[in-house]
């Protein structure tokens, strides 16, 4: 059993280790086509040996170690054996810049690189390998490109014995380093304790009922803290099953296989999957999911079978509001979406819609250990028990971050209804001024946007007369706009869903246009955070110089 003098993941790991060696824990689809599983024994002798070879380069005790790379069982392994060798980890997107990474292997005075899967064209490994430090040791795990000179972890694993007198650690010690992908200025540090993640995994798994039985699917990048928490945290505390996406290309195969019980997306995703079952099924057909009969279960159960979602008893959304039209969706099919909120300072943890109980537009309310108020100017302020030790060498900046009684100021303005469900209505720092003198806070009327083709939205118009909005279109829309006739009626729903937002908002924050952009906003073009939120300011900048020929135009729906 696991040592009840700690509560830690480690401890939890061992105990899973211990009592059920032989049940599988990790899952991977192999570019090859082959499927491996990895059981907990096997887990763990893999990332102790691993751990032996770490002990071995005698780095002082609680060094800073890197993991790069898409999801995969071997970043899992990794944090295990860095943690069991007693040092600290410190995840990186793969397709973070080199600046970027550049500076948090400087900040975080980096040891240690584990290079997971990557191949240097989906992501960005050839520009991090460039500001990898001089001296610096990678070790590239499997499906890592390969780099003569440097150790495998295969050969690493070979060459060791289990380390069998593992690091114990306390609650209070630190346990990761965080990058914040944000959407401006440099990334801080977030160091978090095993004492707070153990805490997320106990609370977060008691409100989704986890035992050992549940499966879940991790494909959301394991450098956010979103997936980090959902899916590590949990496993580790809870000893369940995860599998592992391979690609964009095999996640409908994936997701099939995994068929997991619970279940996190962002509402891009959740889009995007409704998107895929309108192209297949007819509305025609898909009506019959209001009805009451066998004939309707039978369909309800077949639509989320062809997502792999059939037997999801629990799913969640987050980052920003879903259209009405795509969650009631959902909960007809039988799968209510419960919104959440929180930030990597708090492990993701903060607000979580209860079930039967979902408001659109609203988080939910407060977490059990999670206390929450509303500063002076709607500033959300939250302090909860999973918080973070604070912003690696940032004392002055972590001071800051809190209220003299404790509270973290998220940033983010909010509103709570009667019942205490958390509304987001934009950022402090976001809202701009109008040419008339007019602040306008973008957040909430891009939340009015919504529309099921319409994949993400920007409202801008920082200096102009009124506000406007720039749309992102889904694949198949902007194939649409190429021909004539689907082009006119995509544009008059367009129009509608301007109208309509128009018809709620304040003189001064209605819209002047939307304009259809046909780029795409991606991480790897720098629009997107590694979360899928708009970096606004990037996004501002690469259409500034349109932005005046469209106002002159004088028409309320553009298609760029």
């Amino acid at each position: 059993m696991i040592d009840k003098k700690f509560n830690t993941l480690v401890h939890s790991f061992l105990h899973w280790e211990q009592t059920q060696p032989d049940a599988v824990f990790l899952t991977e689809p192999m570019p090859d086509g082959r499927v491996v599983d990895y059981t907990w024994r096997q887990a763990g002798d893999e990332a102790r040996r691993v751990a032996a070879y770490l002990q071995s380069l005698k780095l002082p005790p609680g060094s800073s170690i890197g993991i790069v790379g898409k999801n995969s069982a071997h970043w899992l392994l990794a944090d295990l054996a860095i943690w069991l060798a007693g040092h600290v980890s410190v995840p990186l997107y793969p397709t973070a810049g080199s600046d970027t990474a550049r500076y948090v292997f400087d900040h975080c005075e980096i040891r240690v690189i584990f290079a997971g899967k990557l191949d240097g064209k989906t992501d960005a490994w050839n520009e991090i390998r460039a500001a990898v430090p001089a001296g610096v040791l990678t070790i590239h795990m499997p499906m890592s490109p390969a780099a003569p000179g440097m150790p495998t972890w295969e050969d690493v694993a070979a060459a060791h014995e289990p380390l069998r007198d593992v690091h114990l650690p306390a609650p209070a010690d630190m346990a990761t380093i965080i990058y914040t992908s944000g959407s401006t200025g440099r990334p801080k540090g977030v160091m978090h304790s095993f004492g707070g993640m153990f805490e997320y995994a106990s609370r977060s798994g008691e409100f989704c009922g986890f035992t050992t039985q549940d499966r879940v699917l991790s494909y959301l990048p394991l450098a956010h803290t979103a997936e980090r928490c959902f899916i590590e945290c949990n496993v580790l505390r809870h000893g369940f099953h995860v599998f592992f996406n391979d690609s964009l290309a095999t996640f409908a195969q994936d997701l099939v296989r995994a068929r997991p019980t619970a279940f996190i997306s962002m509402p891009r995703l959740w889009t995007k999957f409704y998107q895929i079952v309108c192209a297949k099924v007819p509305a025609a057909q898909q009506a019959l999911i209001h009805e009451q009969s066998p004939e309707a279960e039978s369909l309800k159960k077949r639509l989320l079978g062809m997502l792999g979602l059939d037997a999801a008893r629990i799913a969640f959304t987050g980052s920003a509001p879903l259209p009405c039209e795509i969650s009631n969706w959902y909960r007809t099919l039988g799968l209510e979406l419960l919104d959440v909120y929180g930030m990597t300072e708090n492990l993701s943890y903060s607000h979580y819609s209860r079930p039967g109980l979902v408001r659109p537009g609203y988080s939910g309310q407060a977490m059990p250990g999670v206390q929450c108020r509303l500063g002076d100017n709607g500033e959300v302020l939250v302090k909860a028990t999973t918080m973070m030790i604070g912003y690696y060498k940032e004392p002055a900046l972590t001071a800051d971050s809190f209220t003299d009684d404790g509270f973290f100021k998220t940033g983010d303005r909010g509103e709570l209804d009667e019942i205490g469900r958390l509304k987001i209505v934009g950022r402090v720092k976001e809202i701009f001024k109008t040419s008339k003198g007019k602040y306008v806070a973008p957040a909430p009327i891009e939340n009015k946007l919504g529309h099921p083709k319409v994949e993400a939205v920007c409202v801008t118009g920082h200096g102009y007369p009124q506000p406007f909005a720039l749309l992102m279109l889904g694949a198949e829309a902007r194939s649409e706009m190429r021909d004539a006739g689907r082009r006119s009626v995509l544009q008059a729903e367009l129009q509608t869903m301007l109208d309509d937002a128009n018809a709620t908002l304040e003189g001064h924050e209605k819209l002047a246009f939307v304009v259809a952009v046909n780029d795409t906003w991606t991480t790897e073009n720098g629009l997107l955070t590694p979360s899928l939120k708009i970096r606004r300011t990037f996004v501002e900048e690469r259409y500034e110089r349109k932005m005046q020929q469209w106002s002159a135009l004088g028409q309320t729906v553009i298609v760029e």
